[in-house]
C-alpha cells in the first residue's frame, strides 16, 4: 500500500438493502460515502430474491457517486474490496450469464436468494439428519439461512438439465468474479465453510467432502473436480484470505464503475467479517495489558456487527469448537488464525417489530416527530423521565418483572434451533406509550442478555472474549449499547466510522489488495487495519451493585424461559405421539 497522500481505496458494501461505496485515503479517511437502494423480490412468503444484475448497477452509482464527493481523479484510486451479505449466487457455467432462482418458472434474472430466504426448511432437517462431521464446523447443524440447503433446493425444484448448467457462488465472490472475470474464491466464502475444511484442519482431508454431499443428494457436484464450487485449490481452483490480490479490474467493468482498468481487486468477505476489519482495530486503552499494535490482542476482542442481524465474531489461534456456533474456520481473515461466528438472526428486526406492531406506535410516532428525534431516542428519553418519576437509580427497574423472550425467528446461536419463539411473562391490558416503552426495553433486554449468552458458551470452550467491539445501526442506541457492556460485564467499544465501519473494513482489503507491487507480496492485514483504523469510543459496566444484581436475576430467568421453551413442546409432542 502507498503512503502517497493522494492514493485512495474504496470498499463496496452489499448489503441486504443497499449497496455503499466508501472512498478512503491511506490514513483511513473517508473521503467519500454514497449509497444506492437494492430491489429484493418476495415471490412467495419467506422467499426473498435479489438479482446480480441490480446489484451491480447499484454499485456503478454508489462508486461513481462516492468519487464525485471527494473530488479526485479516477486514477488516484489503487485499489477495489467488495464484502456482501451471505447469500447465494447462480450463474451459467457456459456463458457465464445469471440463472434465475425463482420458481416455479425460472423464467427472471433473479439468480440471488438471499440469506434470509427460508425456502429451504425440508432440505435444512434432511441435511441436518445425516449428522455428518461436517457439521460440527456449523456449530452442529445447519441453517435455513445458509446456503447448501439453497443449493439442495435448487436441486428439487430445477429442471434436472437447468441444474447441471448451474455453477454457484457465494455474493462477495461472485461481485469480485464481475470485476476481474476470474474464477478465484475465498476462505470466506459461505459456500466453502459449509462443505469445504480448510488446509490443515486435522479432521478430514483437505477440500470439498465428498462423502458430504454424497450423503445430502449433492454427489453431482463432484463432477469435473468441482469446478461449479470453485474448484480444488491449487490444482483447478484458487482459494485466498481477506484482501489477497485477486487480479486487476477489467476494462470493461473498469468503464461501468468510472475507475481506470487494471487497479488491484482484493478477495472479499462476509459483510459482518468487513464489519470485524473495520471494528477490533480501532485504539482504545482497555487496560487488558494487549497493545492496540499488536495483532495478539484480537483474540480477546468480540466483533458484534448489529444491524438487521447480529453477527459475533472471535478469533482464537486454536481450533475452538462451541456448540451452537459457526466455526471454526481456518484462514478466513489472517492465514493460520481461525474464526469462530455466533448470531442472532433479528435483533434490529426485532426491536422494529416489537415497537411498531404496539398499539401505540402511531401515537409515539408522532410525538417523536414533534420533538424532531428519532423513535427510538424518544423511547429512551421516556424510559430515563419514568425512572426519575419513580425514583429509580436506573431504567431496568422499570421492567424488574416484565421478563421477554424474543426468538421470533428461531435461534441461531447458541442452541440453534429454527422452531424457537418468542414469549412474555408480564402481559397486561396496558395500551399506552408507557407500555409500548416497556416492550421496548424488554427487546433491548433480550438482545442484550441473549449477547451474554453467546458470549459465555464461546469462553466456556476455550475462547478469551474480555471486550466487545460493536458496530452497525444499533450502536446509535445509547441505551442498548450500556446494556450490553452491564450485562456482559465487559466494555463495549465503538469505532469512530460506526455507521460505515462495514464499508470502511472493506476498503482495508483494498488497500491490502493494492499494497505489494506486481510479482511482490502484500502487506499483511493486520498491519493494514493498524495504520487505517481510528480511535475507538469504551463504554464501561455499570458499577451500580443493584442494577448488576438484577441483570444477573434477570440473565437467570432468560436462560429458564430458553431451555423451558423446549420442555414444553416435549410434553405435548409426547402425550401426542409421533406424527400428530
Amino acid at each position: 500500500m502507498s503512503d502517497k497522500k493522494g492514493d485512495y481505496y474504496i470498499g463496496v458494501d452489499v448489503g441486504t438493502g443497499s449497496a455503499r461505496a466508501c472512498v478512503v485515503d491511506h490514513q483511513g479517511n473517508i473521503a467519500g460515502l454514497a449509497s444506492q437502494d437494492i430491489k429484493t423480490w418476495r415471490p412467495h412468503p419467506e422467499y426473498y430474491e435479489q438479482s446480480t444484475s441490480n446489484i451491480w448497477d447499484s454499485i456503478c452509482i454508489a462508486v461513481k457517486d462516492a468519487v464525485q464527493q471527494c473530488g479526485i481523479p479516477a486514477s488516484s484510486i489503487r485499489g477495489l474490496a467488495f464484502d456482501a451479505t451471505c447469500s447465494l449466487a447462480v450463474f451459467d457455467r457456459e456463458t457465464d450469464g445469471p440463472v434465475s432462482i425463482s420458481s416455479p418458472d425460472f423464467d427472471t434474472d433473479r439468480n440471488v436468494i438471499l440469506w434470509l430466504d427460508h425456502r429451504a426448511v425440508d432440505e435444512t432437517n434432511m441435511i441436518n439428519k445425516t449428522s455428518h462431521p461436517v457439521l460440527q464446523y456449523v456449530g452442529g447443524a445447519m441453517s435455513v439461512e445458509m446456503e447448501i440447503p439453497k443449493i439442495l433446493w435448487l436441486k428439487s425444484n430445477m429442471e434436472p438439465g437447468k441444474f447441471q448448467d448451474c455453477k454457484f457462488y457465494d455474493l462477495a465472490d461472485a461481485l469480485t468474479h464481475l470485476a476481474t472475470a476470474t474464477e478465484t474464491r475465498s476462505y470466506c466464502s459461505v459456500i466453502c465453510k459449509q462443505s469445504y475444511l480448510a488446509s490443515g484442519t486435522g479432521k478430514g482431508p483437505e477440500g470439498w467432502q465428498l462423502d458430504f454431499l454424497t450423503s445430502i443428494g449433492l454427489a453431482d457436484l463432484a463432477e469435473d473436480e468441482f469446478t461449479r464450487l470453485g474448484g480444488i485449490n491449487s490444482q483447478n481452483g484458487n482459494y485466498l484470505s481477506a484482501g489477497h490480490c485477486v487480479g486487476p479490474l477489467s476494462e470493461k467493468v473498469a468503464a461501468g464503475l468510472g475507475l481506470v482498468p487494471g487497479i488491484a481487486v482484493g478477495s472479499g468477505v462476509i459483510d459482518a467479517y468487513a464489519g470485524w476489519i473495520g471494528t477490533v482495530g480501532a485504539k482504545v486503552d482497555l487496560d487488558d495489558n494487549n497493545s492496540s499494535d499488536g495483532q495478539e490482542c484480537v483474540a480477546n476482542r468480540l466483533a458484534a456487527v448489529a444491524g438487521t442481524s447480529t453477527c459475533h465474531l472471535a478469533m482464537s489461534n486454536e481450533e475452538l469448537f462451541v456448540p451452537g456456533v459457526w466455526g471454526p474456520y481456518k484462514d478466513v481473515l489472517f492465514p493460520g488464525t481461525y474464526l469462530a461466528e455466533g448470531g442472532q438472526s433479528a435483533t434490529g428486526e426485532l426491536i422494529r417489530h416489537v415497537v411498531e406492531s404496539h398499539p401505540a406506535y402511531s401515537t409515539a410516532l408522532t410525538a417523536s416527530q414533534k420533538e424532531g428525534i428519532h423513535l427510538y431516542d424518544f423511547l429512551n428519553n421516556h424510559l430515563r423521565k419514568a425512572a426519575i418519576q419513580k425514583q429509580h437509580p436506573h431504567v431496568s427497574l422499570l421492567a424488574k418483572h416484565f421478563f421477554f423472550y424474543g426468538d421470533l425467528w428461531g435461534n441461531r446461536s447458541p442452541i440453534a434451533d429454527l422452531r424457537m419463539s418468542g414469549a412474555i411473562i408480564g402481559l397486561n391490558s396496558d395500551q399506552s406509550i408507557n407500555n409500548l416503552a416497556l416492550h421496548y426495553y424488554g427487546a433491548l433486554e433480550f438482545i442484550t442478555l441473549q449477547t451474554r449468552q453467546i458470549v459465555d458458551k464461546m469462553n466456556e470452550h476455550g475462547h478469551q472474549i474480555s471486550s466487545i467491539f460493536m458496530s452497525g445501526s444499533q450502536t446509535a442506541n445509547d441505551l442498548l449499547v450500556g446494556l450490553i457492556a452491564s450485562a456482559c460485564r465487559v466494555p463495549v467499544v465503538l469505532p469512530q466510522y460506526v455507521d460505515a465501519v462495514v464499508c470502511h473494513g472493506a476498503a482495508m482489503l483494498a488497500a491490502m489488495a493494492a499494497s505489494g507491487p506486481s510479482g511482490t507480496p502484500s502487506k499483511d492485514l493486520w498491519t493494514i487495519m493498524c495504520q487505517m483504523s481510528k480511535p475507538g469510543r469504551r463504554v464501561d459496566p455499570s458499577t451500580d451493585v443493584n442494577e448488576q444484581r438484577l441483570l444477573q436475576a434477570k440473565y437467570e430467568v432468560f436462560l429458564d424461559m430458553c431451555f423451558r421453551q423446549r420442555e414444553y413442546r416435549d410434553v405435548v409432542d409426547k402425550r401426542l405421539g409421533a406424527g400428530v
